[in-house]
């Protein structure tokens, strides 16, 4: 099992209640990918398989990638290619992956969060989940 931080798991779990989101990842940037470093309601496999995430590389690595949000309205079936297999175990519907930008602009994370029932983050939603997320620099100091 991936080694969680105590402090990033109480934020993702605010961030959950704050956001009605079910489960949730954050991810931290470091050497050309993400690291795991919180995970609520994420199965024990599919945590270790997401334990390192190579740039380009599933909704997360594709946000970092692209360095914009990634979304999905339905995990189970998204055939769009950014959803990996293994998300399937996730008891959830609409997913997003958020990048989380530091002082000087950088990619410092990525916040993952899905939620039941379909649906596609816009506007108003999208900047909420957006400004709730970019708290996380806030935790980890950037």
């Amino acid at each position: 099992m991936p080694d969680l931080s105590e402090p990033l798991q109480s934020w993702l779990s605010e961030l959950l209640r704050e956001t009605g989101g079910v489960a949730g990842t954050v991810h931290l940037h470091e050497s050309g990918g993400l690291r795991l470093a919180a995970a609520i309601n994420i199965p024990a496999p599919v945590q270790q398989a997401v334990e390192w995430v190579p740039s380009g590389k599933g909704m997360a690595g594709l946000a970092l990638e692209r360095g914009e949000a990634v979304q999905t309205c339905n995990l189970q079936e998204d055939r769009s290619g950014a959803v990996q297999p293994r998300a399937k175990a996730v008891n959830a519907q609409a997913g997003i992956a958020i990048p989380v930008r530091d002082v000087s602009g950088a990619i410092a994370g990525v916040v993952g969060v899905a939620f039941l029932g379909e649906r596609e983050f816009q506007g108003e939603e999208l900047a909420r989940l957006e400004n709730a997320a970019s708290t996380l620099t806030c935790v980890i100091g950037s």
